[in-house]
C-alpha cells in the first residue's frame, strides 16, 4: 500500500488506540509483520505548549518504521504548530483524528465533532497541509447519523486539500464501538475517492480483514482492539491472504511476547510505572490458557521487571512450556 511518499509492505494497520498503542505495543504489532502502526492520538495543544507527558508520546524507534503520528485539535494555526512538531520528530506520516467520540474530544470541538465543521475541517486540512511535507492522512467515523453522508462529504475535502488517504471507521459516533460497522460506508468512501481508502471496524479474526477488502475493496485495513494482546493477528491476516491456514499463536509465543512487552515497556517508561501497567495488561495475552486465573491473581501487586519476569517464567513452567 503507498501513501503518499510512503510504501508499506503489506495492507495491515494497527489503529490509533488512546492509551494502548504506545512504543511497546507498535514494535510488537511490527515484530508480527504489521504494515504500518499508528500512534495513540496525541492533542495538539500539549505538543505546541510542550507538555512532557504529551512530548513522550512521540517518542519512536528505528525498528517501527513507518511510523503514523495522530493528533486531534481544532484551532488550524495549533494543529499546523503541531504537524510540524510531528514532522521534525521523526514520524513518516501524519494522521488526524476525526473519530475520537469521548465527551472531553467533542467538548473542545475536536475528534468526531469535526465532523459537523466542513468548512473548519477544510482550514484545519488546509493549514496542515501548507505546514508538513510528509504524507497526511485523516481518520474519521460514518458520522452523526447512520447514511454515511457525513463521510462522504468528509472524505471528498480531505482529498481536495491534498490528504494522501482516508480511513474511515463506519459507525457513527454515537455508537462508540457497539453495534455493528456498516462496511458499506467503506465501500461508498473508496468509490468516491482516489486516494487510498483504509476499512476499520470488526476486524476480530483473519477471515474478517479479507471480507472486508473484498466487500468494499480497500486498499488497507486497519485492526485495533482484536491486536491487544494478540499482535500476531498482522501475521495470521497475511497468512490467510496467501492461502495459508492462520495459526493461533502458541502458549510459547504468548509468554514471549510478555518478556518482549515487559522489557520494552520498562524500557520506555521506566520501572515503576511499567510494572504499574503491567499488573492488568500482561493479563491481555493470557487469555483462554491453562491456569490464567492464577497468573493474574499473581501479578496484582508486581514492583519490579525482576519479579514480573518471575512470575512469567513461572507460570510458564506450570503449563509446561519452560
Amino acid at each position: 500500500m503507498k501513501i503518499g511518499t510512503v510504501e508499506t509492505d503489506n495492507f495491515t494497520v494497527l489503529a490509533p488506540l488512546a492509551g494502548i498503542t504506545n512504543l511497546p505495543l507498535r514494535l510488537m504489532a511490527k515484530r508480527a509483520g504489521c504494515g504500518l502502526v499508528c500512534s495513540e492520538m496525541i492533542s495538539s495543544h500539549g505538543l505546541v505548549y510542550k507538555s512532557g507527558k504529551t512530548e513522550q508520546l512521540l517518542e519512536s524507534a528505528p525498528a517501527e518504521k513507518p511510523l503514523s503520528v495522530q493528533i486531534f485539535g481544532s484551532k488550524p494555526a495549533i494543529m499546523a504548530d503541531a504537524a510540524r512538531i510531528v514532522q521534525d520528530s521523526g514520524a513518516d506520516i501524519l494522521d488526524i483524528n476525526f473519530g475520537c467520540s469521548v465527551k472531553k474530544i467533542l467538548k473542545s470541538n475536536s475528534g468526531s465533532a469535526l465532523m459537523k465543521e466542513p468548512q473548519l475541517t477544510r482550514r484545519i486540512l488546509d493549514a496542515v497541509r501548507q505546514a508538513i511535507d510528509i504524507p497526511l492522512t485523516i481518520k474519521i467515523r460514518s458520522g452523526w447519523d447512520p447514511s454515511g453522508q457525513q463521510a462522504l462529504e468528509i472524505a471528498g475535502i480531505a482529498e481536495d486539500c491534498g490528504v494522501d488517504a482516508v480511513t474511515v471507521h463506519p459507525r457513527t459516533a454515537m455508537q462508540g464501538f457497539r453495534g455493528r460497522a456498516d462496511w458499506s460506508i467503506i465501500a461508498a468512501v473508496k468509490k468516491a475517492l482516489a486516494i487510498p481508502v483504509i476499512g476499520n471496524g470488526d476486524v476480530a479474526a483473519p477471515a474478517d480483514a479479507l471480507r472486508m477488502i473484498a466487500e468494499t475493496g480497500c486498499d488497507g485495513v486497519m485492526v485495533g482492539r482484536a491486536a491487544i494482546g494478540n499482535p500476531m493477528i498482522f501475521e495470521q491476516i497475511l497468512a490467510a491472504a496467501q492461502g495459508w491456514p492462520p495459526e493461533d499463536p502458541t502458549d510459547g509465543q504468548r509468554i514471549g511476547m510478555m518478556q518482549a512487552y515487559l522489557r520494552d515497556s520498562v524500557r520506555y517508561l521506566g520501572e515503576e510505572r511499567a510494572c504499574r501497567m503491567m499488573r492488568s495488561r500482561l493479563c491481555w495475552f493470557v487469555k483462554g490458557m491453562h491456569n490464567a486465573g492464577l497468573f493474574r491473581s499473581s501479578i496484582r501487586f508486581i514492583a519490579s521487571e525482576q519479579e514480573a519476569e518471575t512470575l512469567i517464567r513461572e507460570y510458564a513452567a506450570s503449563i509446561g512450556v519452560l
